[in-house]
């Protein structure tokens, strides 16, 4: 969407507010996840709806496209 719209992590980061290392932890899938009030700024600042920058994947595409597992979906240690 950044693309489509032009803007970089800068423009975004400065019409956002968040800061450009947690936009770019968000773009490169390093979040655990992301509030709704920076979803809201996001989707203001590129003109969208959560739809079109959020993507449902499962674990598999996950991590074919990330080569690691989701956060939080690394196995245990089992003692």
């Amino acid at each position: 969407m950044l693309a489509k719209r032009k803007r970089s992590l800068s423009e975004l980061s400065q019409a956002t507010g968040i800061t450009i290392s947690n936009l770019s932890r968000l773009k490169n899938g390093h979040s655990r996840g992301i509030r709704f009030s920076s979803l809201h700024k996001i989707c203001d600042a590129l003109d969208c709806a959560p739809c079109d920058i959020l993507e449902l994947v499962t674990t598999e595409q996950y991590v074919k496209l990330l080569g690691r597992p989701p956060l939080g979906d690394e196995e245990e240690d089992e003692e």
